[in-house]
């Protein structure tokens, strides 16, 4: 196990991202203008596709890291049948749920029972499929539906906060089963399905567009909301992460069929073709 991974073990990681929290929400021009600057540079973000290309513009890195972006900049795949591309990031795994296991890396998968924070629900998803979209500090943080639905309930687990970067993810055991997550929980025209918003190291939050901010705080027994479930349409904005992180869409058996091609490390962006819906007869 790399250096980095074993001493993401004990590191106070709760406390770590609280005061990334702090950090990132700070308005001093030079402090917030600087730490920007870098991510810009250090990451080649690219600017021109954000509704304010100036990175002065924003009152703190927060808002800046969870950016809009401009008109146009992400077009959604024009098939009415297609899996959207929840997120813009790089596909950590996806494919086949296998009696309840989801894989992770080589050599190492998860259960969804502990995923989902619930066995029962896990039964309906237990041959289905899967789709894990890592987010780099790069990226555009908003997460998008990757098909119509409505929001039936929501789970906030407990957990660590492990760096879900590839490095973590191939040498930390059942990471994603193991780290904070908000599991969201949908009924669509196709069947129902799940996406699982999951923390990690130094990531300050979660917020969706239903209950505004969610994480923090950080939970410490599961906590289940029922809220009344806005209807949200295929690639209308669900979710945020103010710093990066992953998002996991989990199907039913029979709602989808994955593209060809989605293996780790492919480049995605949001709103592109993971997958083709089944018909609304099957």
């Amino acid at each position: 196990m790399r250096f980095t991974v074993a001493l993401s073990h004990v590191l106070p990681q709760h406390t770590l991202s609280a005061l990334v929290r702090a950090a990132t929400r700070w308005r001093w021009r030079p402090w917030k203008n600087w730490l920007i600057q870098h991510v810009v540079r250090s990451y080649a973000v690219d600017l021109s596709e954000a509704e304010n290309p100036d990175p002065t513009q924003y009152a703190h890195f927060d808002a800046f890291f969870t950016r809009a972006l401009r008109p146009g900049a992400r077009p959604l795949d024009a098939d009415p049948r297609s899996l959207l591309c929840p997120a813009d990031g790089r596909i950590s795994q996806a494919g086949a749920i296998r009696d309840g296991r989801i894989v992770q890396a080589k050599g190492r998968d998860y259960s969804l029972a502990e995923l989902l924070g619930d066995g029962a629900a896990a039964q309906r998803y237990a041959q289905g499929s899967f789709v894990n979209v890592y987010l780099s500090p790069r990226d555009y943080h908003r997460v998008h539906m990757p098909c119509a639905g409505r929001l039936v309930e929501t789970l906030h687990i407990p957990g660590r906060l492990f760096s879900v970067a590839p490095a973590a993810v191939a040498g930390v055991d059942r990471l994603f089963a193991r780290n904070e997550r908000l599991v969201c929980h949908f009924d669509g025209v196709h069947g129902p399905f799940v996406v699982v918003m999951v923390g990690a190291l130094l990531v300050s939050g979660i917020s969706t567009v239903w209950a505004g901010a969610v994480v923090p705080p950080y939970a410490w027994v599961p906590q289940r909301l029922r809220p009344s479930g806005p209807q949200l349409a295929a690639g209308a904005e669900m979710a945020r992460f103010h710093m990066g992180s992953t998002v996991i869409i989990v199907l039913p058996a029979g709602a989808a069929t994955l593209r060809v091609g989605l293996v780790a490390e492919l480049a995605v962006r949001m709103g592109e073709r993971l997958g083709t819906l089944s018909s609304q007869d099957n």
